[in-house]
Formats: structure tokens, C-alpha cells, sequence
């Protein structure tokens, strides 16, 4: 009697089980997509300093409108070419630096550009790096030392020009600028300025982003 009330309640006891794993199965779910979430956000992202904070207007996807005075390009007749330019925060850095990648079309070849911004709160100055399909080598650029608090993020470096300004300037180093210039939540303006040997600075490069919505 006592095995036949077991057997029949063993459905009943099998089933509740089979509940309670699946709750717990789904709780767990819920537990690794929160844990998702979280981590899709870097821990440092969440906690920033001001430098870095600042650059968080950076990040999305924008179009470009690019206009290159140099490498075929004039004052009187740059190159005009649309680019899409998309910003975000790498997480295995900890948050401490957004990538940029560029792409397009330069005259009748794709144009690819890699960059990677950064804050360096020891020096309070923003630092950042580019690889192109255009330019043979990295550009590097370093803000001026206590400047992470300007308008403008302004950062100068030089290179060795490969031919882009002329074949008179083969050889020679180049000192050059990159210029931020955040104007609005949805509008920034890019610049590249050289200062060619004997000669005055003048811009090479600029690229008015526009949020893509």
C-alpha cells in the first residue's frame, strides 16, 4: 500500500523537480544576461575621470565629409570624399582608450583608417595614434602637457614625409597637428594640419562628422 502511494506520487514529485529547474535554469539566464549588460560597459568606462569622460561625446557611428588638401588634393581643389567613421571604447584596455576605425573611398581607391584616442591623467593630455591606407607609417600625436582641459583637442607630432606633400619634401620631417573640435553633442570637426620646411602651417586634412541618427 505504502509502495503503491510512492509510486503514485513520484509523477507529482518528478514534475515539481523538473519546475524547479527550469526556475532555477532560468534565473541563471537572467544572471548571465545582467552579467552581459554589465560587462558590455567597461568597469572603468563606468568609472571615469573627466579626461576620459569627455571623450564618451566621441563614441557612435558618424558621416563623415572629408576634404584632403594634400597626396593629389589642393587648397583650391581638394580631394572631397564621404567617409563613415565609427567610435568605441575597448573594453580590454579597461575603458582608457577609444578605437576609431574610418572608412571610404580616397579619389578611386577604399580609404581605411585605424585610430586610437586616449587620456593620460598623469600628463593631462589626450594621445592618439592613426594608421591609414594613405600614409606608409603611424602617426603620432601628444597633446601638450596640463592641456586635457582646453576647448580643443590639440595634439602635434611629426613624420617623415613619403611624397605626400611633394616630391621636394621626400625625406624631410614634417612637424603636424590633429585638431578635436567637438561643436555640438552631434557635430564634430577633424583637422590635420603640416608645416612643411620654410613653409607656413597649413591644413591637409579635414572631416566634418555628423552623428548618423
Amino acid at each position: 500500500m505504502i509502495a503503491r502511494k510512492l509510486y503514485a506520487a513520484l509523477p507529482v514529485a518528478l514534475v515539481a523537480l523538473a519546475t524547479l529547474a527550469g526556475c532555477s535554469g532560468d534565473a541563471s539566464h537572467d544572471d548571465h544576461v545582467h552579467q552581459d549588460a554589465a560587462q558590455a560597459t567597461p568597469a572603468a568606462v563606468q568609472q571615469q575621470d573627466a579626461g576620459h569622460r569627455r571623450l564618451n561625446q566621441l563614441v557612435g557611428e558618424w558621416k563623415g565629409e572629408k576634404s584632403t588638401y594634400i597626396a593629389g588634393g589642393t587648397a583650391e581643389n581638394p580631394i572631397r570624399s564621404e567617409i563613415v567613421s565609427r567610435w568605441v571604447w575597448i573594453a580590454e584596455t579597461g575603458g582608457n582608450f577609444l578605437r576609431e576605425e574610418a572608412t571610404g573611398v580616397f579619389g578611386d581607391k577604399p580609404y581605411y583608417r585605424l585610430g586610437l584616442l586616449g587620456f593620460a591623467p598623469t600628463d593631462d593630455r589626450y594621445e592618439w595614434t592613426t594608421v591609414d591606407s594613405v600614409t606608409p607609417m603611424t602617426m603620432s600625436y601628444k597633446g601638450a602637457k596640463n592641456s586635457g582641459g582646453d576647448t580643443d583637442i590639440v595634439m602635434a607630432g611629426e613624420f617623415t614625409d613619403p611624397g605626400v606633400l611633394g616630391p621636394q619634401f621626400v625625406g624631410k620631417t614634417i612637424p603636424m597637428r590633429t585638431v578635436i573640435r567637438p561643436e555640438s553633442a552631434d557635430r564634430v570637426v577633424m583637422e590635420i594640419y603640416f608645416a612643411p620646411p620654410g613653409e607656413a602651417e597649413r591644413v591637409a586634412d579635414r572631416v566634418v562628422l555628423t552623428r548618423k541618427k
